[in-house]
Formats: C-alpha cells, structure tokens, sequence
C-alpha cells in the first residue's frame, strides 16, 4: 500500500511538473473578491525584488481593483440578469520586459476583462521606470525632440506601420494591414502606441523600441495583440546623447517568440 501511495505521489509531481498550469497558482498581491467580482493583480518576482518599483505598481493595481469592482457593482445593480452565472473576472498582471543600463526598466502591465460579453477581452500597457530617479518617465531623454507630427515622431510611426505589416504577413493577415486599421496611430507620443525598450544582445543596451497593441487596436480581435519592433538604427540620426549611450546590439533572437 505504501509502495502504490508513492507512486501516485510521484505521479501527480510529474504531472505538475510537466503542466505548470496544474500547480498552483501565484498568490495574487492585491484582490478584491465578492458576489459581483473577482479581480486580482500579480507582481512577477522581480518587480518585487525591487521596494519602489512594486509599490508604485500595486498602488496603481489597487486602485484599478476599486474602478473595476465599484463599476461591477453599479452593473449587477441596474442589470442583475447578467450576473446569474456569476460575477466579472479581472486580472492585471506587471512583469519585467527589459533593464538597460541598469536604470531603465521596461514593466509590461496586461489586463484580463470577462464582463460576460460576447467573449472576454485583453489590454496591454507599458510603464518605463527609472530606478536612478525612482520615478516614471517617458522616452523623451532618448531623442532629440518628441513634438507631435516632428521628425521623430513621423519616422518612428512610420516604421511602427512597417513592422505591423510584417507581422501581419507572418499570420496571413495581410487583408488588415491597411490605412483603416492603422489611423489611430499617429507622430505623436500620446498616439503611437505604448512602448518598451526592447532587450539587445549586448549586455546593457537596448536594441530598440517595441510598440504593444491589444486586441482591436490595429486588427480585429481574432487577430489578437500585436508588437512592432524598431531597431535603433532606424532612429539614430534622432538620439541624444543618453539614447546613443543606452542603445546599441541586436534584437535577441527568440525576442519576437516571446511576444504576442
């Protein structure tokens, strides 16, 4: 009997093992739980690792918590058939894309929405933190100028339309890859996208921009998110001093994988 026993536990490791899913889950750092929703945020263990960084995240997380469960609430209220299987589901999860120059730190932030519509729905932000400042920042310090319909701005939406292409072509998507689904994006900061620091195969540096759309923002929803990348090289006759310090090398090779 205890031979069998110790089967079935090595078993059930195995198991866990090779499908992570059926281990437990993360415990959530913030949830709000009750009969109207279930919503939750995550931090990955490195923004945790880091005091700042994961109190400013969780402040915000909290805060998009009450938003979310105040609005459930005023929902099951006015509409009560909508919540007989149950009460919304959130999530906001914060990870680590990229560190460069051990000071820039790139924060994916993706949300997970079921109101009990016609299918659940995604979104995806990007924070860039600068742990030098402990502050929130934009990527300004790393051009020359920013200002809405510049030179800057023309040449990096212009290379943004660009990549989307490509990667549209890669899922035969190539019937959407039109001036209709891409007039939302305009030269300007506010209007491009939101935007990491895309890690580079030298150590410290950043081999680029990646631009991160949810669903419906430059394709129909089967399409699902998108990432455009550009290289650095495409932007450098535009870089200040700190941006020609900071970028350089290649985008990983697997980088593109790993994305959406």
């Amino acid at each position: 009997m205890r031979a069998g026993l110790l089967a079935i536990l090595s078993a059930v490791a195995t198991i866990a093992i090779a499908y992570p899913s059926l281990a437990a889950d993360p415990k959530p750092d913030a949830v709000i739980k009750n009969r109207n929703i279930e919503a939750r945020v995550l931090l990955d263990d490195r923004i945790k690792a880091d005091a700042p960084l994961a109190a400013d995240c969780l402040a915000e997380g909290k805060k998009w918590l009450d938003k979310n469960a105040a609005e459930a609430a005023a929902a099951r209220k006015q509409d009560p058939q909508f919540f007989k299987d149950g009460g919304w589901d959130f999530e906001r999860k914060y990870s680590i894309r990229s560190v460069v120059a051990d000071r820039y730190v790139s924060v994916l932030r993706d949300d997970y929405m079921d109101t009990h519509g016609a299918h659940p729905n995604s979104d995806v932000n990007t924070i860039l933190w600068d742990k030098s400042e402990t502050k929130r920042i934009s990527i300004r310090p790393f051009f020359t100028e920013t200002a809405d319909n510049g030179p800057t701005m023309k040449a990096m939406v212009k290379a943004v339309i660009a990549s989307l292409k490509i990667e549209k072509k890669k899922r035969d998507s190539s019937e959407t890859a039109t001036e209709d689904w891409f007039r939302d994006l305009a030269p300007s900061l506010l209007k491009i996208g939101a935007v990491t620091l895309a890690p580079s195969t030298e150590t410290g540096k950043s081999s680029g921009l990646t631009f991160h759309y949810p669903p419906y923002a430059v394709g129909p929803y089967a399409e699902g998110q998108y990432v455009a990348f550009v290289p650095w090289e495409s932007l450098k006759p535009f870089l200040t001093p700190e941006g020609a310090r900071i970028f350089g090398g290649a985008r990983p090779k697997g980088d593109a994988d790993e994305q959406p």
